[in-house]
């Protein structure tokens, strides 16, 4: 397959003559995901175009889980290549430890935002009681933010990692993590939902560094995302200070904005879910070249 202008947009765009026959269809298809990646609206904040990559990374985890069944991966297991070896299954625990940290913070998240709107319901007009359930919510999203902050910090470390060049299975399976690493940060980042996400966003700033050449294939900024909404109707119910009636109408944006922001929770975690699994499955087809 020839190589398009949006592939050679990755990292490396794979030669099928670097593998064995049997892997070209593989390669080309874990070309073409790649490049639909790379491509996802790099600049966007939404929860739907966050499950379009975590989507595409599990796209990308079924082409690889097949390439390790096939017996040139088997070389991975050789005395020389175990450095390598060693590394690629570190890297794949970070990134399942990863998953597992935005997986509690989702599922605090919602927890946290249904016991809000279970108060709005109950309390409509008791100002007090909601304020104290708001101060409830902020600190746990405050404790949620620190974390994704810190996970963060700890990913950025990992990404200058050296690439082998001498086996092809390798430079693919370090494109597959630092692309993971890359969606991973987008995902952090929409958690914490920084004030000013569109384009000092991670994965925006990570593509830079990773091909400053990026064609330019993404849509436009799009505006706050879903956490960002919640947080700026929060700040709006609680300064409030002017009529009854006024007051009711910011409740019910409050209303409108959670139920918005645990519809999108919902489709992220259950995307989350699937990729954990993959990322499972890939880590257990490490292990298994080293145990035949």
């Amino acid at each position: 397959m020839a190589a398009s202008p949006v592939n050679q947009t990755s990292l490396h765009h794979f030669r099928s003559n670097s593998f064995p026959t049997r892997a070209y269809p593989l390669i080309s298809e874990f070309n073409d995901q790649m490049s639909r990646l790379r491509c996802s609206e790099a600049t966007s904040s939404s929860s739907a175009s966050l499950s379009q990559k975590l989507i595409g990374l599990q796209d990308l985890n079924d082409c690889v889980d097949h390439l390790l069944l096939l017996p040139f991966a088997q070389a991975l297991d050789q005395e020389q290549n175990q450095k390598w070896f060693n590394e690629l299954l570190d890297g794949s625990l970070r990134l399942l430890d990863v998953c597992g940290i935005a997986r509690d913070a989702l599922l605090q998240t919602k927890e946290c935002t249904r016991e809000l709107q279970s108060t709005m319901r109950r309390r409509q007009g008791s100002k007090m009681e909601l304020t104290r359930e708001v101060e409830k919510y902020s600190a746990s999203r405050k404790v949620i933010k620190k974390a994704m902050q810190k996970a963060l910090k700890g990913m950025q470390t990992k990404l200058n990692s050296k690439k082998n060049e001498d086996l092809a299975i390798v430079s693919l399976l370090k494109e597959l993590e630092a692309v993971t690493i890359l969606v991973f940060e987008s995902l952090l980042t929409f958690i914490a939902a920084p004030k000013s996400q569109s384009k000092s966003s991670s994965w925006f700033v990570v593509s830079k560094l990773v091909h400053p050449k990026r064609i330019a294939c993404e849509g436009e900024e799009t505006d706050a995302n879903e956490f960002e909404k919640v947080d700026l109707a929060l700040k709006t119910l609680i300064s409030h200070k002017t009529s009854k009636s006024d007051y009711s109408i910011h409740v019910q944006n409050m209303q409108n904005a959670m139920g918005k922001l645990e519809s999108s929770i919902q489709d992220v975690e259950e995307v989350l879910e699937c990729l954990s699994r993959r990322l499972v499955k890939t880590r257990v087809s490490f292990l298994n070249i080293h145990h035949h």
